[in-house]
């Protein structure tokens, strides 16, 4: 299977200028010819850093019919693929409801799911309502079992939960999830100078996080190893990078593989590299991020 993470900076509001960014890096990169699946951060098109439902409401979408949907039909027929695109969705009047969601199409140009962002973040909640289920798990199309997220999902819910609740990654489990997938807009912690240095190495300390976040997936893999059981679970974790109104997004988009008590990661996009990440899943990781045992 061979997935892509598209990860570029939008510009708050700028939607058309936005996707033809998007279209420029996907046409100046050389996309293999049995792509299964290209997956795009949060708010995709949009951008992230609304402040209120005043400010987000000129952008709102209508369900799994507005612009970000359209794209992603037409690169899907393009690229013969899956396509997932985050968007902010309002459902239709007479009691419009508004959510932080992502669209997934298949190659065929049809909607496999919609779905809304479970855990938000405070940002989200100044416009947006929690989804009513937590995360999807089933089914999507020819990609097998799949569970999807939206960033904050992976966190305990509001920073209330306990830490080791591990709400997102137990769902997974408890689903037999092989493929897991992420639209971020995720924060980091350095300053727009740090952003701009060594812009294709990423931020680690992210990454690390992240890893952390699946916990009960690498445990049960040990555990499952030891037995003589079990199959990869590979991660796929598409984040944005750029800045908003200052706010700093970590990019590092990566694809994680966890297998026998480790985890290791195929590559990883840069901190502020504006690129396609492109992985197969059959070939070998490039880098150990934690072994079985430790």
């Amino acid at each position: 299977m061979k997935v892509a993470c598209l990860q570029f900076a939008p510009e708050l509001g700028k939607v058309d200028e936005n996707i033809k960014r998007a279209n420029a890096i996907l046409s100046q990169t050389a996309l293999p010819t049995e792509l299964d699946w290209l997956v795009l951060p949060e708010l995709a098109f949009t951008g992230y850093n609304f402040q209120s439902l005043e400010e987000i409401k000129p952008y709102l979408e209508p369900t799994t019919s507005g612009i970000s949907t359209r794209w992603a039909i037409s690169m899907a027929k393009t690229y013969k693929c899956h396509v997932t695109v985050g968007y902010p969705e309002v459902t239709p009047t007479p009691n419009p409801t508004q959510y932080n969601s992502t669209v997934t199409v298949s190659p065929t140009g049809a909607i496999l799911t919609n779905y809304r962002k479970a855990f938000l973040y405070y940002t989200d909640e100044t416009w947006s309502s929690e989804g009513p289920s937590r995360f999807f798990s089933g089914p999507l199309g020819s990609l097998g079992q799949v569970t999807l997220g939206i960033c904050m999902d992976i966190n305990p819910y509001r920073f209330l939960a306990p830490w080791d609740a591990y709400e997102f990654a137990n769902t997974a489990l408890s689903t037999s999830s092989n493929l897991i997938c992420v639209s971020m807009a995720w924060l980091c912690t350095l300053t727009p100078d740090e952003l701009v240095q060594n812009p294709q190495q990423a931020d680690f300390a992210t990454v690390a996080y992240w890893v952390e976040r699946f916990q009960p997936i690498v445990a049960a893999s040990q555990k499952e190893a030891g037995a003589g059981e079990g199959k990869p679970v590979y991660v796929v974790l598409a984040n944005r990078c750029g800045t908003e109104k200052g706010v700093c997004y970590a990019g590092s988009s990566t694809v994680l593989k966890i297998e026998k008590g480790g985890v290791s990661l195929f590559e990883t996009a840069g901190k502020s590299e504006e690129r396609c990440l492109v992985v197969d899943l059959k070939e070998r990781p490039k880098f150990q991020v934690r072994s079985a045992g430790n």
